[in-house]
């Protein structure tokens, strides 16, 4: 096996289009677990922690309306430095395993392992993020929802890194992401849910019940509808209630070692209903600010 080991991200790219096998490495928390049980032995491995325009900006920065985040910054920083502007996404990074693995791991690998499970898609996908993708045939950026294109499957093509994740800067949201799992930590989704609203729109997205991560569109549509954005009331139930519905009806769940289908399909139910209160609550009283 070739150890590839690029310093910057022409460098990279470069090694990409001559040995398009080459997998991509940075944290390693999805890769090696597949390398150490004989899963997966690819021809060369593709080291991009050495890359450091993978890994900025570390802090905060707005530029022509998007929030930029680079592909190899850590769920750590994530949390730390981009909390307060994305608090869905270093919600999600919360959950994801434990204190070293978020040291290591990255938004970046996430995306790449594609995993229906993978607890950033939701968020991604109802924040309406970019994916921005390099080649030495340049720059392109597709929306989330059309990275994930099956099971552990996505749109790179094969001489293609993920250089990033950006996200529309907007004036107010509120942000919220749940997970289900078989324990409190270091667990693998049962199912997640993340809701986002924002300027009068809403994103919702489900994981880890559907062969993709996907957004319930048709919840999206309610619930932009029926909200009260003006008059910031309470919701009554009836709307919960049918929002939930609307959420679960988005699954296409499977029965397997970690829930069944029947369960995923009620407790997305239950998520969607729980944080489109806390959402509701977070938005009508002003209380988090995103970028």
């Amino acid at each position: 096996m070739d150890f590839l080991r690029p310093t910057t991200l022409d460098e990279a790219v470069a090694f990409k289009a001559r040995r398009p096998d080459a997998v991509p490495i940075a944290g390693g928390t999805d890769v090696m677990v597949e390398l150490n049980f004989d899963q997966r032995r690819p021809s060369a491995l593709l080291d991009l922690t050495g890359v450091p325009e993978l890994a900025t900006p570390d802090r905060p920065s707005i530029s022509d309306g998007w929030l930029s985040l680079g592909a190899c910054v850590p769920y750590s920083k994530v949390i730390t430095e981009f909390g307060a502007v994305l608090p869905g996404l270093a919600m999600a990074a919360r959950t994801v395993g434990s204190p070293q693995i978020r040291n290591r791991g990255t938004v970046g690998g996430n995306l790449g392992a594609a995993s229906p499970a993978g607890d950033c898609h939701p968020v991604l996908l109802a924040r309406e993020a970019e994916v921005e993708l390099v080649s030495e045939r340049g720059t392109r950026r597709i929306p989330a929802e059309r990275f994930y294109t099956g099971v552990k499957r996505n749109a790179l093509d094969e001489d293609e890194l993920i250089a990033g994740v950006r996200f529309p800067a907007v004036t107010r949201c509120a942000e919220q992401f749940a997970k289900v799992g078989t324990r409190n930590a270091m667990v693998i989704a049962v199912c997640s849910f993340a809701i986002v609203l924002r300027d009068g729109r809403v994103g919702a997205a489900i994981g880890s019940a559907a062969p993709v991560p996907r957004r319930a569109a048709e919840a999206e549509r309610f619930l932009a509808a029926e909200l009260p954005w003006e008059e910031g009331t309470a919701l009554p139930g009836s709307l919960t209630r049918r929002f939930g519905e609307l959420v679960a009806s988005a699954a296409e769940p499977i029965d397997d070692v970690r829930g069944s289908a029947g369960y995923r399909t009620h407790a997305l139910a239950v998520l969607a209903r729980r944080t489109l209160t806390w959402a509701w609550d977070d938005y009508r009283s002003g209380e988090r600010a995103c970028a």
